[in-house]
């Protein structure tokens, strides 16, 4: 009996070289780009295309932010210096407007002509509009704001005197002013208003200058670092390139050993399949001449042969008609890997019928207990299924010789998305599990020959046909209390 699990040894995978340490150097004294080197040789062609390309992509994110901060502060500084240009322009307004309406009030104040007040009361009309748009303007510099305060109780000052002048002329005449005409009634207020604007002119031009000495470090800036991303994706770009061009080297490097490696291999099993059907040829006729010298000497000296030379005799027919037995199983095995396969659709039912109809000599005599469920229809085979289905009924009905009452179940596994399991089961002498692994293999016996037929070739046949079909095969049981061989099957079918 064999193993339930397929236990093939996989064929070696074909490995790039890691990085090799530098002769005099350990691991603890490898300095961190080494060890950052090394560790990169150590992994696939996927996973260097991959860690370049977060590397880069975290690189480009990086570069992408700083850009984005730096371009953020240019905008920013254009906002502020068009609010400089704007309060630069105010200031000039404020100051014209102020200097006008001082000017023309002192030719009032000489001439008594209200014609000359034209320019105080534009003055008057504007100045609310001009001092909110002043505030407006100084309202995120501290400095400035403070200094537009100044400016703002300069201005009410300024009118304010120009005010009390006017209604001193309206009360005690022109006479009354002559003194303050010649002097300016807010000359000392313009003065201060002069000085205040200078103030704030040469502080906005001075922060323009700076923002525009910024403004250019942070293009220059944002420049370099666009430049450092261009890098980047060539860096990576040639980096992939290189990767790409050395694994298609390597690759065909390695289609071609092994595509020399498959011709070898076919090369080897047509001589072993030759050498295998020539070999069983050739030693069919000396066991024929055994068997039949054998029976011509048991025939001729019968009557003389005491019972240990009859023994030897049928010992020695034996053992050539199973080592007969033993080639035609070897030749069912080796034309099984090159025989061709139909795919059809496959009653399970009607198979297994057919089968025990063909076992009903084997079950003549024998008290048997037959569990038969309703089985699917399957995709593969007929041919080959038979044989499996057969050599698995052969075994059931073989390692239950030695009970009263067999029992044999045929059955399926609760249906599954992607296969479909199906078993055979029976109460026989069974196995220990530890020795699994053998039942699937060529000559593998659990039992010895005297206590159960057989070459030991049956279950492999087995499971080189499931595993043309696709599918697996694997084994339960326990000594003494039977065992259970599972067949899996693709929904689908595959042919080999």
């Amino acid at each position: 009996m064999e193993s339930a699990t397929n236990h093939q040894a996989n064929p070696p995978f074909l490995r790039g070289e890691a990085g090799t340490v530098p002769s005099g150097l350990t691991p603890e004294t490898l300095t961190p780009f080494q060890r950052l080197f090394k560790w990169f040789q150590t992994l696939t062609i996927e996973q260097r295309v991959l860690a370049g390309f977060s590397l880069v992509f975290v690189g480009i994110l990086i570069i992408s932010a700083i850009s984005y901060h730096n371009t953020n502060g240019l905008l920013r500084n254009s906002g502020l210096d068009s609010r400089s240009h704007e309060l630069i322009q105010l200031l000039g307004t404020i100051e014209t407007a102020m200097s006008e309406a001082e000017g023309m009030h002192r030719r009032y104040l000489v001439t008594g002509e209200r014609a000359y007040l034209e320019a105080y009361k534009r003055v008057i009309d504007q100045k609310p509009t001009l001092t909110a748009y002043l505030d407006e303007l100084t309202q995120d510099v501290p400095d400035q704001r403070q200094r537009a305060d100044v400016l703002h109780r300069l201005i009410e000052r300024q009118l304010g005197v120009e005010s009390k002048a006017i209604m001193q002329i309206q009360e005690r005449g022109i006479q009354s002013v002559r003194t303050m005409a010649l002097d300016g009634a807010g000359r000392r207020e313009l003065e201060g208003i002069h000085q205040i604007i200078n103030e704030m002119d040469v502080s906005e031009r001075q922060a323009v200058a700076q923002r525009v000495i910024a403004s250019a470090a942070s293009t220059r800036h944002t420049i370099m670092l666009l430049a450092i991303g261009g890098g980047l994706q060539l860096m990576l770009l040639a980096s992939v390139y290189y990767l790409i061009r050395h694994d298609i080297t390597e690759r065909r490097r390695v289609a071609g050993e092994l595509q020399r490696r498959g011709e070898l291999l076919e090369e080897a099993n047509k001589e072993l399949e030759a050498f295998s059907y020539s070999v069983s040829h050739d030693l069919r006729a000396p066991l024929r001449h055994i068997d039949g010298y054998a029976a011509l000497l048991r025939k001729t000296v019968d009557h003389s042969l005491n019972e240990k030379a009859a023994r030897y005799l049928q010992t020695i027919s034996g053992a050539a008609k199973q080592m007969g037995q033993l080639i035609d199983d070897l030749l069912v095995f080796s034309r099984m890997g090159r025989q061709e396969m139909l795919q059809m659709t496959v009653n399970m039912d009607q198979l297994i019928k057919s089968i025990l109809s063909d076992l009903r000599l084997d079950l003549h005599g024998r008290q048997i207990s037959w569990t038969l469920a309703s089985l699917p229809e399957v995709k593969g085979d007929p041919s080959m299924l038979r044989q499996v289905f057969m050599n698995l009924l052969t075994n059931a009905l073989k390692f239950t010789s030695t009970r009263a009452t067999a029992s044999i179940e045929i059955g399926v596994e609760p249906a599954s998305s992607d296969e479909i399991v199906l078993y055979v089961r029976d109460n026989g002498v069974g196995f220990d599990m530890q020795y699994a692994p053998k039942l699937f293999g060529v000559f593998q016996r659990l039992h010895r020959a005297d206590e159960f037929e057989g070459t030991g070739i049956g279950l492999a046949n087995v499971r080189r046909i499931i595993h043309r079909h696709g599918g697996r095969t694997w084994a339960e049981g326990a000594l003494g209390k039977g065992a259970t061989f599972y067949v899996a099957l693709s929904r689908e079918g595959t042919q080999r």
